[in-house]
């Protein structure tokens, strides 16, 4: 599925930019990079050095002249902007945009990003179905071309393995209620012992402090025997082998 997504730079400026952009690419598991007349010669250097472990991706990317032959590939293209652009487009949310690509799944998109000075000119968004803003700070709202890119990188991954990784919260099994309850006796049994309860007129209220700090709690067995082990060796006394 990530092989239908593809990511369109348009003149970016650094080299730099382009190698994180790589990298944070293949950090999500996408591959596909397009880059319209980057302003420094390319191959370059600084892109491949800033890569690390993705310069596959930059050896892959396709080199374009101009932006129609760039997004040729794509059936919608999404424009990225750190403003809202007075033109005729609909300007979606981020959750409007994992919407728009769960409901067409035979699609391939292009992830459009324009150059870090300037961002995308009126031209290269009249070429977009959508123009998609992240949010941000309304005191600063420009973000770096390559954690643009990041941040959509992963909130498409995100959307992609959603149940990946709601089965494995589901995988961790919390002890049961009658296993914590036992581990609370066990704790006012020692704290009965110890005298903890003065003045004795506040016991109940403190055994419901107790009940409300443990009983919210959500371990699983392993963790409650750990908490049960460190409760009893406070409850034994020192021994002195002097």
């Amino acid at each position: 599925m990530k092989n239908k997504f593809g990511f369109i730079l348009i003149e970016p400026q650094l080299g730099e930019n382009i190698g994180a952009c790589a990298r944070s690419l293949k950090n999500f598991g996408f591959s596909k990079l397009h880059i319209v007349s980057p302003k420094q010669s390319w191959p370059n250097n600084k892109a491949k050095a800033t890569s690390v472990g993705a310069y596959d991706v930059i050896k892959r990317a396709k080199i374009y002249n101009n932006t129609y032959d760039a997004i040729s590939d794509f059936n919608i293209v999404i424009s990225l902007s750190a403003r809202k652009r007075d033109i005729n487009k609909k300007h979606i949310s981020i959750n409007q945009f994992l919407k728009i690509i769960k409901s067409k799944k035979n699609t391939k998109f292009g992830l459009m990003f324009g150059p870090e000075a300037s961002g995308l000119s009126n031209d290269d968004l009249s070429l977009s179905n959508f123009v998609l803003q992240i949010p941000t700070s309304r005191k600063f709202k420009s973000l770096n071309l390559s954690h643009s890119l990041t941040v959509i990188c992963y909130e498409i991954f995100k959307s992609i393995n959603f149940n990946k990784f709601e089965k494995n919260a589901k995988n961790i099994k919390i002890s049961s209620k009658r296993k914590i309850s036992s581990l609370v006796l066990h704790l006012k049994r020692l704290l009965e012992k110890k005298g903890f309860f003065v003045p004795f007129e506040k016991k109940h209220s403190m055994l419901m402090n107790i009940n409300n700090l443990i009983y919210r709690l959500e371990p699983n067995d392993k963790e409650l025997r750990v908490l049960a082990s460190i409760i009893s060796s406070l409850s034994k006394k020192n021994i002195n082998h002097n």
